[in-house]
C-alpha cells in the first residue's frame, strides 16, 4: 500500500493576487461570531507584513510574500479560527499545535486571543521565514 502524502506535498499552491477583496469576500461568508476574530487577525497580518499577496483556496485564505512564498493560512471552523504558520517550526518559540512538516498553528477562539502579543510575534516571524512555495 502506498504511503499517504502528508502536509502540502501533494497540493498545488494557490495563485496569488494583490487584490485583498478575495479575503473580504471569504470573511463575509463565515459564521457571524467568527467574523470579528478573523477581521482582527487579517488587520494584524496586513499591518505587520507589507507587500502581501492573497488567495483563497480550499475555503481558506492565504497570505504570502514574493520572496518567501505562502507564510500564513487561516482556517475558520464552527467555534474557532486556526492561524497556520507554514514555517512555524523555524520560529524562535514555535506555535504549540501541529506536527506536519514545518507547519505549526494556534487556535483562536476570542477577540482577546486574536490580540495576544505572542500571536503578533509569530506573525512578525512569519514575515522573515520561508513558507510554502
Amino acid at each position: 500500500m502506498p504511503k499517504a502524502i502528508k502536509g502540502n506535498a501533494g497540493r498545488k499552491p494557490p495563485e496569488p493576487t494583490a487584490d485583498h477583496s478575495v479575503i473580504d469576500d471569504w470573511r463575509q461568508r463565515l459564521m457571524p461570531d467568527l467574523q470579528p476574530i478573523v477581521k482582527r487577525l487579517d488587520e494584524s497580518i496586513r499591518a505587520t507584513l507589507p507587500g502581501l499577496h492573497y488567495a483563497v483556496k480550499w475555503k481558506r485564505p492565504y497570505y504570502g510574500l514574493a520572496e518567501l512564498g505562502w507564510v500564513i493560512e487561516i482556517a475558520a471552523y464552527d467555534v474557532s479560527v486556526n492561524v497556520v504558520f507554514f514555517g512555524g517550526t523555524d520560529f524562535e518559540s514555535p506555535p504549540p499545535l501541529g506536527a506536519t512538516d514545518r507547519t505549526r498553528y494556534v487556535k483562536v477562539t476570542s477577540l482577546d486571543e486574536a490580540q495576544q502579543p505572542e500571536l503578533q510575534k509569530w506573525i512578525e516571524q512569519a514575515g522573515r521565514t520561508p513558507g510554502w512555495t
